[in-house]
């Protein structure tokens, strides 16, 4: 798979994520069948932070942390796109992470 429909690929799945969930990078590589790249979507989410068509906002690491708010216009970004979602943060971290997780391996297949 090239970089490019990678990309692409990861772009397709962050758009399903629902307004007040979240999930993780390696939740989405697992999806796309390749489990050991959640940071080359950490990569794809770098570029997305500036289209509002893809809500990489709802992208955060594996504990729930906002890893990604520094490729933000600012970096209080994040934290306000998800309170604008409905989703609680303290301290750069998603609160009720584990009930917020939108899984896209249990919530589209």
């Amino acid at each position: 798979m090239d970089k490019y429909n990678f990309f692409r690929n990861v772009y397709d799945v962050a758009k399903l994520i629902p307004k007040g969930r979240v999930t993780s990078y390696g939740a989405i590589a697992a999806y796309l069948g390749a489990k050991s790249s959640a940071r080359m979507v950490g990569w794809a989410m770098n570029g997305a932070g500036t289209d509002p068509k893809i809500p990489a906002h709802r992208v955060v690491n594996h504990k729930g942390l906002l890893t990604g708010k520094h490729h933000f216009e600012y970096p209080s970004k994040m934290q306000e796109l998800l309170e604008a979602d409905g989703v609680e943060v303290k301290n750069d971290q998603v609160v009720d992470f584990e009930k917020r997780l939108w899984d896209p391996m249990k919530e589209l297949l």
